[in-house]
């Protein structure tokens, strides 16, 4: 998760376990608008079996998104709209039901719209080598069946709507959407794995994921510099402890994350 960082220095940010794995979430988003619920991703859900969930530390069983939902009063029913970042297992596994021995699973939002980038849906339809395994091969079968996907090739989206605005990026993967949410006060920016968390707004820090960090840390630059001059928010989807933050920059120009 720290690329080329020595564990002496990432140890002190994410204490690992005695398997070297470390604390992390995998947070959504939901936006209610008006008459309109909009999702962003569904997290790593609970389609995988027993030993996959072992091997990765998964603590809960249960599907954690439609849990969190129904506490809002929100079925898969109610989902509109759902904004995918990428398609890689952690991000968009909750867009399926829980395993079960007995069945394959199926998607979750019988009604949901799915908004994905050109280069990214591409990519889970025919993964490189490298990160075949960070795909499932079955929901990308069943979002092409479903009939409900949205390709997007531009920096807005006409189902989303003027209020929102995608930052493409490629460091991470081949077309990850990062979605900037226009308010009020602040503009709220959906970072996905371009900045997974607080300890990654440094630039330097890199994921070993990440197919071409020097184009991501250039990526993160432009990003952090913007949201500085306008005041923007971070939405992070893998921090264990902090869903968002302000950015600041030091005389020095190091990016750092800003308790808000």
């Amino acid at each position: 998760m720290f690329g080329n960082v020595p564990r002496t220095l990432w140890s002190e940010w994410a204490p690992p376990d005695e398997l070297n794995r470390i604390p992390l979430a995998c947070r959504c988003l939901l936006v209610r608008e008006g008459n309109r619920n909009i999702l962003f991703e569904a997290g790593i859900g609970a389609f995988f079996e027993p030993k996959f969930r072992e091997r990765y530390g998964v603590i809960e069983p249960e599907h954690v998104l439609l849990d969190s939902l129904a506490k809002v009063g929100v079925t898969p029913a109610d989902i509109d709209v759902v904004v995918l970042s990428h398609l890689h297992f952690d991000h968009a596994g909750g867009l399926l039901t829980a395993y079960s021995e007995d069945q394959l699973s199926e998607l979750v939002f019988p009604k949901a719209k799915f908004v994905v980038s050109l280069a990214a849906w591409q990519r889970a339809r025919n993964p490189h080598p490298r990160d075949k395994a960070s795909f499932i091969p079955r929901l990308t079968e069943l979002l092409q069946s479903c009939g409900r996907v949205h390709v997007e090739s531009s920096d807005r989206s006409e189902l989303l709507g003027e209020g929102y605005r995608f930052h493409l990026s490629n460091g991470h993967t081949p077309g990850l959407l990062v979605t900037e949410i226009a308010t009020d006060e602040h503009p709220v920016v959906f970072v996905s794995d371009l900045i997974p968390g607080r300890p990654w707004v440094h630039l330097p820090v890199t994921m070993g994921y990440d197919r071409y960090p020097e184009l991501l840390i250039d990526e993160k630059k432009a990003l952090l510099n913007d949201l500085v001059r306008r005041d923007g928010r971070l939405f992070f989807t893998h921090d264990p402890d902090v869903s968002i933050c302000g950015v600041s920059r030091d005389e020095r120009g190091r990016y750092s994350a800003r308790e808000i």
